[in-house]
């Protein structure tokens, strides 16, 4: 009985040949994950800290006045984190009135929520260090070639690197606002495709530090990094989420998932979030020449949620540092010949050892080694090898959407 393993090479050497090319309709999504990973030049802390480590922060800066409702309603919560934390306080906001739970009032929980945004605005309002990053080296990839499609970034990080990423490098991108003095939300454009494919699609879907609602309740883009205006769409009313971008957003990513030949790059982000999750799920179910390809920082056995998704649907492929689930089959990685004589120097891009154990890993689940992968697959224009014979017993077929390599 033969025993499957997946080979590294064969799958790289794909996407690197779609990657390098503008033809293919691509997407990113970027999780808290993405972030955490980057150590600006100098520092140990990370540059913003995941979502576990930006809950601690939040509750040990409001201890001093809010402990005892923040104790009550983390015990409550089955998955404590800072979205979940809100999502609780604001429910209590909005319908406890002048009765009293946990040693606060309605008014009492809606103070509670301003002050854990305003906690997320100022530990997540860092600025992109100067220099190469993994932020402008993404933007590098995405305007050194000509696109047939414009490339969509969806992130549910609320800082402003990507931003400020774009700007730095001069590379045009839409988020969804329009105007100069108050910039307003504008769902037509969101939903269509008229702008240039040179200028990138860059989509909020947990809102986003910048954003405000003004004296009409509209979500406006103040230009203000100060402003918070930080909504999670799964745990809102039907009415609160039609006055704001969020249900556009989430219906743009539905919109993306569900066009013929699509592959949606996540990276940094866990699939835990049931919203983003069950929505991609969907999609892939009812478009299968849709894929998505799952970069995944943790082994395989702990990353269960994308596991779940990978298992059951052939056309989401999850790299993982010890494994992989590629059509359904979960398997080790074992890397075959080399492709060509000089492919040492591109396999060692995304092929490493773990210091601590010196085995030998997949690396692209790590952000920073996933945007140096695509910033220099450029390079593949030129270097183009075949797919790499199988090593004995490895599965045969390749990603859902390289299985032929594409027409030069």
């Amino acid at each position: 009985m033969s025993v499957s393993v997946h080979n590294p090479d064969q799958y790289m050497v794909s996407l690197r040949q779609v990657i390098a090319q503008g033809r293919k309709r691509i997407g990113l999504l970027i999780g808290a994950g993405a972030p955490a990973g980057i150590f600006p030049p100098g520092s140990t802390s990370p540059l913003i800290p995941a979502v576990v480590g930006l809950t601690t922060m939040v509750i040990d800066a409001l201890k001093k006045d809010y402990e005892k409702p923040l104790a009550a309603v983390v015990a409550e919560l089955d998955n404590p984190n800072i979205e979940t934390i809100l999502s609780r306080v604001r429910t209590l906001g909005s319908v406890l009135g002048k009765m009293e739970i946990h040693g606060l009032d309605g008014m009492g929980f809606r103070k509670l929520s301003e002050s854990i945004c305003d906690q997320i605005g100022q530990i997540v309002n860092k600025p992109l260090h100067d220099g190469p990053s993994p932020y402008t080296e993404f933007v590098s990839w995405i305007s050194g070639t000509p696109r047939e499609h414009a490339v969509e970034v969806f992130t549910t990080n609320y800082d402003l690197l990507f931003e400020q990423a774009f700007e730095r490098l001069r590379v045009p991108f839409f988020d969804g606002f329009s105007g100069s003095s108050e910039p307003f939300f504008d769902p037509s454009t969101v939903a269509g495709n008229d702008l240039p494919a040179r200028w990138t699609r860059l989509w909020k879907l947990h809102g986003s530090l910048g954003w405000s609602a003004n004296a009409r309740g509209e979500v406006v883009r103040t230009g203000n990094a100060k402003a918070t205006h930080l909504v999670f769409p799964e745990h809102l009313k039907y009415d609160q989420t039609q006055k704001a971008p969020y249900a556009a957003l989430f219906d743009r990513l539905r919109a993306f998932l569900m066009t013929p030949d699509t592959l949606l790059i996540a990276t940094g982000f866990s699939f835990a979030d049931a919203h983003i999750s069950a929505r991609i799920d969907e999609c892939l179910a009812a478009n299968p020449s849709a894929s998505v390809f799952a970069f995944q920082f943790k082994p395989l056995d702990q990353e269960i949620y994308a596991a779940e998704i990978a298992a059951r649907r052939a056309n989401m492929s999850l790299y993982c540092p010890d494994k992989a689930v590629i059509n359904g089959i979960a398997a080790p990685w074992v890397p075959g010949d080399l492709p060509t004589r000089d492919w040492g120097a591109i396999r060692a891009t995304y092929w490493g050892s773990d210091p601590a154990t010196n085995t030998k890993r997949f690396e692209l689940g790590r952000f920073d080694r996933l945007a140096r992968f695509f910033a220099s697959s450029r390079a593949s224009q030129q270097h183009q090898p075949p797919p790499p014979p199988s090593s004995p017993g490895a599965e045969q077929a390749a990603p859902a959407d390289a299985s032929q390599p594409p027409v030069a």
